[in-house]
């Protein structure tokens, strides 16, 4: 526990992340390879809650500029994180890993009931607990989930797992020019509207001075570098 930063994280993964180089549906390979990092950190004591997205099978939001009301693509996009959730419990359990699935939205032969209490008795017994389902309301995005899950669990940190090394002033995989930000405060990434977490998520981490390590998923070790204090990605907080 010494070497560690945290003692308990909220860890918020994309949908995307579970496809790997593909563009859509779930690569067994990128499940297991990341399965493997969040084991190492949890044998080290880390204490670890995922909240994991749909965007590889079903963009709400995307649904709805296409004419599908709005809830309804929503929910399909909820259901979506339930099918991810579960992939990432089977890799994390082909590691040894005890993980319970609680989901937003009740499907008891596949998951438990998110509720609060049971999820932190997980937690303190060493379980990954994998929350599915968002908020279980549409019109939240999982990112405002993972920011109140965060919150619910007393959790120090939230680890926002993406595709690059952190949060840069432009999208860097289309200006070769973009700089990478190495810390910013809440009030920097609402003002300047940098694409860290939604507003509703920003807003609800800075309230609960929740600190937010945004970092890239896809380097290995990345996610032991973050909970034991070097300097990878980019933090986001304080600034109230």
């Amino acid at each position: 526990m010494s070497e560690l930063r945290f003692s308990r994280v909220l860890l918020k993964l994309s949908g995307e992340a579970l496809a790997g180089t593909k563009k859509f549906g779930i690569d067994p390979e990128s499940v297991s390879a990341f399965s493997k990092e969040i084991a190492e950190v949890v044998r080290m004591g880390l204490q670890v809650a995922l909240v994991i997205g749909g965007g590889n099978i079903f963009r709400g939001m995307a649904a709805s500029a296409k004419g599908m009301d709005r809830a309804q693509g929503d929910y399909m996009g909820m259901l979506a994180t339930v099918m991810n959730a579960l992939a990432v419990q089977d890799g994390l359990e082909k590691e040894g890993v005890q993980t319970r699935v609680m989901s937003a939205i009740t499907m008891r032969e596949v998951s438990e009931p998110y509720i609060r209490r049971r999820a932190v008795r997980h937690l303190e017994k060493g379980r990954v607990v994998i929350c599915a389902a968002g908020t279980g309301n549409p019109y939240f995005t999982t990112d405002t989930a993972a920011a109140l899950r965060a919150a619910e669990l007393h959790c120090e940190a939230i680890l926002k797992a993406t595709k690059v090394d952190g949060v840069y002033d432009k999208d860097p995989e289309k200006h070769a020019d973009a700089t990478l930000f190495r810390n910013l405060t809440y009030i920097d990434v609402l003002s300047r509207r940098l694409q860290v977490m939604d507003s509703t998520a920003i807003s609800l981490a800075m309230d609960n001075q929740m600190p937010i390590c945004v970092f890239n998923l896809f380097g290995s070790g990345n996610i032991k570098k973050v909970v034991t204090g070097e300097d990878v990605g980019t933090t986001v907080q304080g600034g109230e």
